[in-house]
């Protein structure tokens, strides 16, 4: 399929309770994508992914009603941190710049529910790089997240969690990006 097609027919959408049913082939995808790439996802159960459908808090790509891609927003620091977080797309729908629509979409809902907030993300993958940039992320150091221990605590089901603790939170495989809304951005 070329990307105008896959654009028409696929739905990206502030997920809410009529989409709980999604909730196992996302964390099944979330997993198979991890083993895949050989490095960290953190593994989040299917009652925190259900809640953040439910607070509208995840946004969802749907391809008719098959399931194409899931993007979810947490907030940190008393809400002075947000993270868009768990952005996958399933493969046979890589390649047409879904990802892009869904971390779009993310962070457009992510800087209108949390204006002031600056939005980061740790990754270890090249193309959510390039998004954050065009977004207008910028590679950060560790020490310019969020200290909310609830945040590194999530780092927990990584596969590359011994590399954090080892390095006293200020390394990883993961590289980490910042958007800071009081800062001249562009896009």
């Amino acid at each position: 399929m070329d990307k105008d097609i896959h654009n028409e027919i696929i739905k990206v959408l502030i997920a809410n309770e009529s989409h709980l049913g999604y909730v196992p082939v996302i964390l099944e995808t979330i997993e198979a994508a991890a083993k895949v790439r050989g490095t960290g996802i953190a593994k989040r159960s299917p009652e925190y992914i259900e809640q953040k459908m439910k607070e509208g808090k995840a946004i969802i790509a749907l391809a008719g009603k098959e399931f194409a891609g899931f993007c979810y927003i947490e907030s940190w620091g008393n809400r002075q941190y947000v993270a868009n977080s768990g952005l996958i797309v399933v493969e046979k729908f890589r390649g047409h710049g879904l990802a892009m629509r869904i971390k779009k979409k993310s962070f457009d809902l992510s800087r209108q529910m949390f204006p002031e907030a600056k939005l980061f993300g740790l990754t270890s993958g090249a193309a959510v790089m390039k998004i954050n940039t065009k977004l207008g992320y910028v590679p950060v150091t560790f020490a310019d997240l969020t200290d909310d221990e609830a945040f590194w605590r999530g780092c927990q089901g990584c596969v590359n969690y011994d590399i954090l603790l080892r390095t006293g939170r200020k390394y990883c495989i993961c590289t980490a990006m910042l958007f800071d809304p009081s800062k001249k951005h562009r896009k």
